[in-house]
Parts: C-alpha cells; sequence; structure tokens
C-alpha cells in the first residue's frame, strides 16, 4: 500500500470519527422537553448543527432522550462536562458521546 493511500484511510477515519464525535445523547430527558429548551440548553457550548429530540411516533410525546450535534467535537466535550448530571426540568439528565448507528460505521468508511 502506497503513502497516498494510508494517508487518504487515515483522513477517512478521522473524518469518520470526528462526524460521531461532535454528537451527543443526552437521556433521562422530561417528557416536557422540547427542542428550543434543548437548543437554549445546549447552545452555550458552541455552535449547534442540529437537535433531535425523539418523540414516539403514534402520540409525538417526547420519549426522553435526544441527540444534539455540534459544529466541533471540542464543542460537544464542553457540554458533556458541564450538563452530564445536572438536574434538568426535576431531572437528573446523562450526557454522552453518541454511538454510531449499527452499520453507520462501514457505510462512512467506504
Amino acid at each position: 500500500m502506497g503513502t497516498a493511500m494510508v494517508r487518504r484511510i487515515k483522513t477517512l477515519i478521522t473524518q469518520t470519527h470526528r462526524s460521531f464525535s461532535s454528537q451527543i445523547f443526552i437521556s433521562r430527558l422530561s417528557f416536557y422537553t422540547t427542542d428550543e429548551e434543548l437548543n437554549r440548553l445546549f447552545s452555550p457550548f458552541g455552535q449547534i448543527k442540529q437537535v433531535s429530540l425523539v418523540r414516539d411516533p403514534r402520540t409525538q410525546r417526547p420519549k426522553g432522550f435526544a441527540f444534539v450535534t455540534f459544529a466541533m467535537e471540542s464543542e460537544a466535550q464542553k457540554a458533556l462536562e458541564a450538563m452530564n448530571g445536572r438536574i434538568i426540568g426535576g431531572r437528573l439528565i446523562f450526557v454522552e458521546i453518541a454511538k454510531p448507528k449499527p452499520g453507520e460505521e462501514d457505510n462512512a468508511a467506504s
């Protein structure tokens, strides 16, 4: 394998890692949490690209967890460190770096 190919593979792996690690997973949210509230709570840590509050498909009520994607990995890390274990809306929330969906890692690298 040539040096250029090795460099390209390392670049792809780094890009894939960064895209997943700039997204955080928030669990144990109140069922009354809104997208706007999540945006307000997490925007002090950096530029938010997307907020996804997971809802029940039948009732459209929040399921108590969400994903927030930041523009940069360091912003997601700051949010994790500051918000994990905080009480929001009367509930203790947990924040962690989101894991990719099964099969997404393989698709992203090809």
